[in-house]
């Protein structure tokens, strides 16, 4: 028997694209797919609806009239877990490149059928990890981590981190789920650092977190990538 979905259950997507008929005929799409729909012309405008909204999802289209969808999408990594998912025209083959490197979860040209939309969101869905933006605790094997804190426990026990430290893991954790490249944690990280100092800062905390540093479970090094944290949000 399928499952009649509770409002709490539905994810909330918003579709930003400045096309009235696309916009229309997504929300009607996704909203015969269980899904709960907000959509938006302009990015001015997605900003205001992220202000009041947590989603799950968004749908960006890169060509906009005044702030485009790749400005909005370095604002939305620098600020939120939100998942992405950018609609681009079939020839710009360098604005879906940059999108990615951003941090786009998944990229879909114009046109496209539904369907396809559809399967790209749920699997975006299920690998992307979307915790609610009010909660900055997250659980890392048997250790607690504060990002907003910067406190990090382990059974109700503080455990030292020096700011290099603190301040490398906060990053991770806000991006949790995601690789997170060394330039990008050069340009977030509050003090100075050089790829050589974040690995030897990463090793320094592997060792207060994993149970074998060596063949680490939580901060995995993506080669020639950077780095992921695994968790989960606390609730």
């Amino acid at each position: 028997m399928r499952r009649i979905l509770s409002e709490t259950d539905r994810k909330h997507i918003l579709i930003i694209d400045d096309d009235d008929r696309i916009r229309s005929l997504l929300a009607q799409f996704l909203g015969e797919n269980n899904f709960i729909v907000s959509t938006s012309p302009s990015v001015e405008d997605a900003r205001l609806k992220i202000k009041f909204f947590q989603m799950s999802l968004i749908i960006l289209d890169i060509m906009l009239p005044g702030e485009d969808g790749l400005s909005f999408l370095k604002f939305i990594r620098d600020t939120s877990f939100m998942a992405v998912l950018l609609l681009t025209a079939k020839w710009e083959t360098s604005d879906r490149i940059e999108g990615l490197e951003l941090g786009a979860d998944d990229y879909l040209s114009k046109p496209f059928n539904p369907k396809e939309l559809l399967l790209r969101i749920q699997s975006i869905l299920r690998r992307v990890n979307v915790p609610n933006s009010t909660n900055t605790k997250i659980k890392i094997g048997s250790f607690i981590y504060d990002w907003q804190r910067k406190i990090l426990t382990q059974n109700e026990e503080r455990i030292l981190l020096t700011t290099s430290e603190a301040n490398l893991l906060t990053i991770l954790s806000m991006r949790m789920g995601r690789v997170v490249s060394r330039d990008e944690i050069v340009t977030q990280s509050l003090i100075s650092l050089n790829e050589r100092s974040i690995d030897v800062q990463m090793t320094r905390l592997r060792k207060k977190i994993e149970k074998n540093p060596n063949v680490p479970e939580h901060i995995i090094t993506v080669r020639n990538s950077g780095y992921i944290l695994w968790g989960e949000e606390l609730r």
